[in-house]
């Protein structure tokens, strides 16, 4: 209980100074060791630094060596400590160093004895740090902190300090101070913070140039990087670039291919390299590297890798011997390589994502079709430009305030099929619906997607793609409707042909009965009735014809004006007094190339049709105008050519049709009409006309507030033509010419021969082009004409007169047909239309025909 820590009682002020007085009889600074007291490791004795007891108090007090001992062993222990440590007197005057400062600061104990401490290692900033130490020193405080002290050559160094004054007697008598090397620890601590704010950067600058500059300024804080470079090189392009060069000297390379630059090499080997001028001599030596511009006096390069692909170096230089770079800063700045490798690379990809984004929301911005994401639940999420124009709208939000069951969807059962497919099958693929745009009117659209899960959302959500197929379907009806009426055409052509033929044979036997018969006999009648009944046959089959575009047209540029204008005469007393007839024809419309005739059948048709419509009366306009059909115009008929045009329009305050109604109106023997009042064949016609003469007819119409029909010819330029009357036929008397019979059909080639020989004519007979052919060449007399049915079996009869010509150059055909215009060829021979006689055609005709053609009889 009574024992405690003591020192030796042993005065020390005796002791002190005995040493000083040594020391300065022997001129050597002075030390805690007298130099007689001989070396303890030599002679190890045992140092007694215990509790005390009475018998070591005794010991040591009567053992001056023991003492002495002991303050070797202290002295050892100053000078080897591994810290720096310095005593100073009360005016702050060195008067001992140990081997640990005089390695740390530079100074020799010869140098540093007896100097202010100021003067020793201070730097000229610390002044009013040295003042307070001082005050707090000659306090009796005891301090610690870290700081900054100047080295002999003038490098600072950073410390930890730990200083107190030494007590004697109560009061300080002198002060000490231990200084610790933390230059290390200090470096440590900025390089992690250094990679720590590289990594800050990383998602605090916007782009490259900005995160390269926040990198520079970073490593000139480790380390003097005032000329600083980042190269990379694209494995696409293969080029190497600096996009980051700051250099006293030097300014940015041009981007080129890898050659043989210090940059090059580090990209090559993948290696640091610590270009000191030995070194880079060693490289120019071995052609390992070029060099080119200022030559640095350090150059410190190392590589930019990620997973072991170099893709880049960072680079500092100096130009200065009081700036070199040591192996040290090569590793400093080995580790911002790979933590800015690492930046670099996470910022490439996140441009590349940023431009990917940018690409795709583009792509998505700019589609023609409407692009939209929604919610199962029937919400709006995201919507595209185009989305919003199909739906008629003019922002997204007006879109997403939307429910898309009432207020986008026709049908909401659509909307809740369509929900369906997506919860079962997770896409779709082509699903049509209705959609209702703003203004109410609906649009054919086709929905293609799929359900994904949202990371933004709870559940998950539909992506899809809507199409506008409005304008593809009515195309589509168009293209049915068209392909429905060619069908029909060709069926009702086939049908007229042969009808015609047979017609041909009744009508022409009828007409032989009847010139052999006298009115007053009985079978005159009776003839008389086939006859008419034969007429009426002849005249639906030329309304069928018509239909079918298979009617040989007499084309010449006609005034569309002159021709309304004569119908107007001849359509008052047609129509009743009931109905009121007015016409509005614009000045100076022009003229189009068509048939007057049939387009005088064509107003005729419409306006008996629309005279039908008014049981009780009304107005029926026709108007006439110059348009311009472009895009613009009726963009749902896109195959109407652009250009100008002369407008036909039959209106009438009638009694409307359906959309049903509508779509059959141009068929063949569809009519809304009474049984027995109506052919079926009127509009029919008029299709057919209108269409072979290049135009277009278009109907509008609704229950109860009237039709408008429509008509464009194609506008020509050139004055019109003039619109021939009914010729008078020559006289219907034979002649002794040969002709050359060529027609198919066997009854109507008898017909043909029997008629012709009766009138005085030589026929030589063939049922088909080769027959004629081979009979012709067989011929040595003159043939003076060929009468040909157009279309036959092999040989067509226009390929037959080509043939016939070179032979007989004179030659003159007559062409016989029941619809010629597409047997012949484009364009159609000068005189074709004067020699053509269309079934079924009286026996007088033909005579009349034949001799036309032969020319007047020679005597």
């Amino acid at each position: 209980m009574g024992d405690r820590f003591t020192q030796s009682s042993r005065p020390q002020e005796l002791v002190r100074a005995r040493s000083l007085q040594q020391a300065l009889q022997r001129g050597a600074p002075p030390t805690f060791i007298p130099p007689s007291i001989p070396n303890p490791v030599a002679q190890p004795l045992f140092l007694s630094w215990c509790v005390e007891t009475e018998s070591d108090t005794k010991l040591e007090a009567s053992s001056e060596k023991t003492l002495d001992v002991r303050r070797q062993y202290l002295e050892q222990l100053f000078e080897r400590l591994p810290d720096a440590v310095i005593v100073f007197d009360a005016s702050f005057r060195t008067q001992c160093v140990n081997r640990e400062f005089q390695r740390i600061f530079g100074y020799s104990a010869e140098q540093a004895l007896s100097q202010p401490i100021d003067s020793l290692i201070l730097p000229p900033d610390r002044a009013a740090e040295a003042d307070w130490m001082s005050q707090c020193l000659l306090r009796g405080e005891q301090l610690t902190l870290e700081t900054q002290r100047r080295r002999h050559d003038g490098s600072l160094l950073d410390v930890s300090i730990s200083t107190a004054p030494l007590i004697v007697d109560g009061m300080p008598a002198a002060f000490y101070a231990i200084y610790r090397d933390i230059s290390a620890r200090k470096s440590a601590e900025a390089l992690s913070s250094a990679l720590y704010r590289i990594a800050e950067k990383v998602s605090a600058s916007q782009n490259l140039q900005q995160f390269f500059a926040a990198i520079h300024g970073i490593v000139d804080e480790l380390m003097c990087a005032r000329n600083f470079s980042i190269a990379i090189h694209d494995p696409e392009s293969q080029m190497l670039t600096f996009p980051y060069f700051v250099d006293e000297q030097e300014s940015a390379p041009t981007p080129a291919k890898l050659g043989r630059g210090l940059a090059d090499y580090v990209l090559r080997t993948g290696e640091s390299v610590l270009g000191n001028p030995e070194l880079l001599q060693k490289l120019l030596k071995q052609r390992e590297v070029e060099l080119t511009g200022p030559r640095p006096v350090d150059w410190l390069g190392v590589p930019l890798k990620v997973n072991d692909h170099v893709f880049g170096a960072l680079i500092v230089k100096s130009y200065s011997e009081n700036v070199r770079f040591r192996e040290r800063d090569k590793d400093v700045l080995t580790l911002i390589a790979q933590q800015l490798a690492a930046a670099i690379d996470h910022k490439h990809n996140e441009q590349a994502l940023r431009r990917s984004e940018v690409r795709y929301r583009s792509l998505v911005q700019t589609a023609v079709y409407g692009i939209y994401r929604s919610s199962l639940e029937g919400r709006f999420l995201d919507v595209n430009p185009a989305l919003i124009g199909m739906l008629g709208y003019n922002s997204p939000l007006e879109i997403l305030a939307l429910d898309p069951r009432k207020d986008v969807f026709f049908d909401p059962a659509d909307y809740s099929r369509l929900v369906d497919e997506f919860r079962r099958n997770g896409r779709m693929d082509g699903f049509e619906v209705r959609w209702k745009r703003k203004d109410g009117s609906a649009i054919n659209v086709r929905i293609s997607g799929r359900a994904v899960a949202s990371g933004d959302a709870p559940t998950d959500v539909l992506e899809a793609i809507a199409e506008d197929i409005t304008e593809r379907r009515l195309l589509e009806d168009q293209f049915r409707q068209a392909q429905k009426m060619e069908a029909v055409g060709r069926l009702a052509g086939g049908i007229a042909h042969d009808f015609n033929n047979l017609l041909m044979v009744i009508s022409g036997y009828t007409e032989v009965l009847l010139g052999q018969l006298s009115p007053g006999e009985q079978l005159y009648a009776k003839a008389e009735a086939i006859q008419q009944a034969s007429d009426r046959a002849t005249t639906l089959t030329r309304q069928l014809l018509a239909f079918s575009r298979k009617q040989l047209l007499e084309l010449k540029i006609i005034d569309v004006n002159a021709i309304v204008a004569d119908m107007e005469r001849l359509l008052r007393p047609l129509i009743g007094e009931d109905i009121e007839l007015t016409t509005s024809l614009a000045p100076s419309v022009g003229c189009t190339r068509a048939d007057a005739g049939q387009l005088e059948q064509v107003i005729m048709n419409l306006v008996v049709n629309a005279k039908d419509a008014m049981p009780n009366g009304g107005k029926i306009c026709i108007r006439t105008a110059e348009v311009i059909l472009d895009d613009s115009y009726r963009p749902e008929n896109t195959f109407i050519k652009q250009g100008p045009y002369i407008m036909i329009s039959v209106s009438d305050s009638g009694q409307g049709m359906d959309r049903e109604t509508q779509a059959r109106i141009f068929e063949p023997f569809f009519t809304t009409k009474e049984k027995g009042k109506g052919t079926g064949l009127g509009l029919s016609t008029v299709y057919g006309v209108i269409k072979q003469s290049g135009g277009y007819v278009f109907v509008q119409s609704e229950l109860g507030r009237g039709t408008v029909f429509t008509i464009y010819f194609p506008r020509v330029d050139g004055p019109s033509e003039a619109h021939n009357t009914t010729q008078v036929s020559l006289t219907e008397g034979g002649g002794s010419e040969t002709i050359l019979l060529v027609e198919d059909e066997d009854s109507v080639r008898q017909l043909v021969r029997e008629t012709l020989e009766s009138r005085g004519y030589r026929v030589l007979e063939a049922e088909n082009g080769n027959a004629g052919l081979a009979l012709a060449a067989s011929h040595a007399d003159t043939i003076h004409l060929v009468i040909t049915d157009v279309v036959m079996p092999g040989l067509s009869g226009h390929e037959l007169a080509q043939q016939l010509k070179p032979a007989r150059p004179g030659i003159k055909v007559l062409y016989l047909s029941g619809y010629a215009q597409d047997a012949f060829p484009s364009p159609l021979p000068a005189d074709s239309q004067k020699a053509f006689l269309q079934k079924p055609f009286t026996l007088q005709s033909l005579a009349r025909k034949v001799r036309e053609v032969l020319g007047p009889q020679n005597n």
